[in-house]
This record gives C-alpha cells, sequence and structure tokens, in this order.
C-alpha cells in the first residue's frame, strides 16, 4: 500500500511538472519585444535580425522549439543564452549557490524557531503570551517581503550603522558564522516572514489535534498539559506541521525574487529578473523550471512524510 502510495505521489509530481512546462514555455513566448533586436540594438537592419534570429533557431514553430527546449531540459542541456550565447548551465551554477545558502540558513532560522512558539502558543491558548503571539503574527502576514527589508534596513543599517544593505559576493569560502553575517539582513527578512506563517499552522495543528477525544480523556485522567502537546498531540499533528514547513521550504527557493533583487545579491531570482530585461527567455525557462522543480519536490516529500506519519492516509477506507 505504503509504495503505491508514493509511487502515485511521484506520478502526480512528474506530471506537474510537464504541465508547468507548457505554462513556462509558452509564458517566455508572450514577453514583449525580440531577444535578437535587443542583442543588436535598435540600429541594427532587419535583414541582420533575421539572420541572427534563424542562428537563434527563434524563427521555428513554437511546438518545435517547445520538444528541442523539453528534450535538451530532460538531458541536462538547458542550451545557451540568447543575450551572449553562453552556456546557461555555467551561468546557473555561478548563482544557484548564492540562493540555496540564503534558503538554507533561513531555514535552520525560522523552521526550529517557529516550532517552539507554536508549541508554546499551544501549551497555554488564551494566555498574554498566545495572545501577542497571534497580534505579531497576523501582522506579519500582512507585511509584504520589501517592507520588512525597508523595515530592517532603516532600524539597523541607517539608524544603528550595523552592517550593510548591500551584499557583495558570493557565499563560497565562508565559515558558518562569516555566512549569517554576509546574509544577515536577507536572512532576517526571509525568517520573519516565513515564520509568521508556520508558527500559526503549528498553533493550529496542535490545537485541533487537542479537541480530540483520546486526548480530551487524557485531560480528565489529569495528565500534564504539557505532556498532552508533547507526547499525545505532536506526532499526530505531524503531517500538517510538515505540510505548511514545506510551503515555506519551497517559498524560499522560489519565492526570493524581491528580497535577491532588494539586496543586490547575485542569486537565481536576479539572474531570472536580468533575463526578462534582455527577453533570454533560454535562461528564464531554467530558472523557473528549477523553481518549480524544486517547489514540486519538496511538496512531494512533504507528502511522502504525511502518508509514512499518518495511519489514516495510509490506509485509506
Amino acid at each position: 500500500m505504503i509504495p503505491r502510495l508514493i509511487l502515485r505521489r511521484l506520478l502526480v509530481g512528474i506530471g506537474t511538472l510537464f504541465f508547468v512546462s507548457l505554462v513556462v514555455f509558452m509564458g517566455t513566448q508572450v514577453l514583449p519585444g525580440d531577444a535578437a533586436q535587443i542583442r543588436l540594438g535598435q540600429e541594427a537592419t532587419p535583414e541582420n535580425v533575421a539572420a541572427l534570429r534563424a542562428r537563434l533557431g527563434l524563427d521555428r514553430p513554437v511546438h518545435v522549439q517547445y520538444l528541442t527546449w523539453l528534450q535538451g531540459f530532460v538531458t541536462g542541456d538547458l542550451g545557451l543564452s540568447l543575450a551572449n550565447e553562453a552556456p546557461v548551465v555555467n551561468m546557473i551554477s555561478a548563482r544557484w549557490y548564492n540562493t540555496v545558502v540564503v534558503a538554507a540558513l533561513t531555514a535552520a532560522v525560522s523552521v526550529p524557531l517557529s516550532v517552539t512558539l507554536g508549541l508554546l502558543a499551544a501549551m497555554w491558548p488564551g494566555s498574554a503570551f498566545d495572545r501577542s503571539l497571534t497580534v505579531f503574527n497576523v501582522g506579519l502576514v500582512a507585511a509584504p517581503e520589501f517592507f520588512v527589508a525597508t523595515c530592517l534596513v532603516a532600524v539597523f543599517v541607517l539608524s544603528l550603522h550595523l552592517g550593510s544593505a548591500v551584499v557583495i559576493g558570493s557565499a563560497e569560502g565562508k565559515g558558518l558564522f562569516q555566512l549569517y553575517q554576509h546574509f544577515m539582513y536577507p536572512v532576517l527578512t526571509l525568517a520573519i516572514v516565513t515564520s509568521s506563517q508556520m508558527i500559526r499552522m503549528t498553533r493550529a495543528a496542535l490545537l485541533n489535534v487537542l479537541t480530540a477525544a483520546y486526548v480530551e480523556m487524557a485531560m480528565l485522567k489529569g495528565v500534564p498539559r504539557r505532556r498532552l502537546v508533547l507526547r499525545h498531540a505532536l506526532p499526530n499533528a505531524v503531517g500538517p506541521i510538515v505540510n505548511v514547513i514545506a510551503l515555506n521550504l519551497a517559498y524560499l527557493i522560489s519565492g526570493v525574487v524581491v528580497v535577491e533583487v532588494y539586496f543586490s545579491y547575485p542569486g537565481l531570482a536576479v539572474l531570472m529578473v536580468q533575463a526578462v530585461q534582455t527577453r533570454d527567455f533560454i535562461v528564464v525557462q531554467a530558472v523557473g523550471m528549477m523553481f518549480c522543480g524544486a517547489y514540486v519536490a519538496i511538496i512531494m516529500l512533504a507528502d511522502i512524510v504525511a502518508i509514512l506519519s499518518n495511519p489514516r492516509l495510509r490506509y485509506p477506507r
């Protein structure tokens, strides 16, 4: 039963990626402007533009371009950039480490903190701590990334003169403490934004389980609140908690565009924004599929963890 459920999730993930590839490809096709025209400049003659379009393969039918691109993506050949004809793999390899490092550093801070605060709020629902945390979370959920980043820069950089708002250089070759210093404000911004959702959902999942009949029976027998939450509620709330953590981790991989652009550090999101500006849709497609692939993979992993941790999912009626 379990291998069949996992195989089903994998097939759904592959089908989702195929559908996403169609959306990403067609989305880049409707971008205004011409990559060949932008590359040659406004003074280029129509003959030169047509010759460059033919050399880049832009004059072929759309379905032929899609099938060629999809075949190359599946085999690991991401093609050549339309802007400078550099291998897209090399362009991505120079950027992906920064994005992954920021996401990993943020997850290392936000996930333990969010689960701990959600547990504490569920232990004492309705307390001053719980109400204060709820108000704080609701305020953060409504605050977009650029607003949080602006507040951090205004307070810590402009007022207290702690660090710089611009992230310069790569993350390679740095220790853990140096990495946190290097990416302090991007990590803080993403941790603040993602933690609010994880705290709220962790608290809600635990309180939902605490209303179950077996938990109420344990409560009537005098089991302490702390043991109720940690020993009875938490194991049965793992599925929803893992799902919300997975959603936020997927966001860290694929939703850092605003933060990367705001702090000007060379990650994959900035590369994709630059590619959109030059109509280099080969790069846009490659980075977009990487983001979507990471998102689908994390969600599938969360589903598998939920299946393994919940007997009702393993043995549906």
